[in-house]
């Protein structure tokens, strides 16, 4: 049964071409259901330690206002796909996969891009859109982008 606050579709970016066909594939699929879309960019920042053994402190403010300059730029890039969508913009601190699991678990549906900006190129499948399908509670629609 889908309560009222499923009526949402997450969708996660992480600026990548793969990405920005995904948030346009839910935006699309959200004025099918209507329902409105959670576009979430997650942003965290790997500990390292200095050349005399003291962690270093990360740069959050700064890391923040990056992660959010650049979800705005792209949701500038969708800007024509959104119109009578109601859309919310969430930057959150934390592993990308937790986020989106977190997301999830009152959604419709979560949708991601096949492949973001990590380092396995050869993989069919990212490791976030892997660990999405395997442990999301809800439907969970992969997308590429367009040749």
């Amino acid at each position: 049964m889908i309560t009222p606050e499923a009526r949402r579709i997450v969708v996660g970016t992480d600026g990548s071409a793969n990405s920005l066909s995904a948030i346009r594939w839910a935006l699309r699929e959200a004025a099918l259901r209507k329902v409105s879309v959670d576009v979430l960019h997650a942003w965290h920042f790997t500990p390292m330690i200095d050349p005399m053994g003291i962690p270093m402190v990360p740069p959050t403010a700064e890391m923040q206002s990056s992660a959010k300059l650049m979800l705005e730029n792209v949701m500038r890039q969708v800007e024509a796909d959104r119109a009578g969508i109601q859309v919310n913009e969430i930057v959150t601190q934390g592993s990308p996969v937790s986020a989106l699991l977190q997301a999830a678990r009152d959604a419709e549906m979560v949708v991601v891009g096949r492949r973001g900006h990590g380092g396995f190129v050869g993989l069919l499948l990212g490791s976030v859109a892997t660990q999405i399908v395997h442990h999301a509670p809800c439907a969970v629609v992969v997308v590429s982008a367009k040749p």
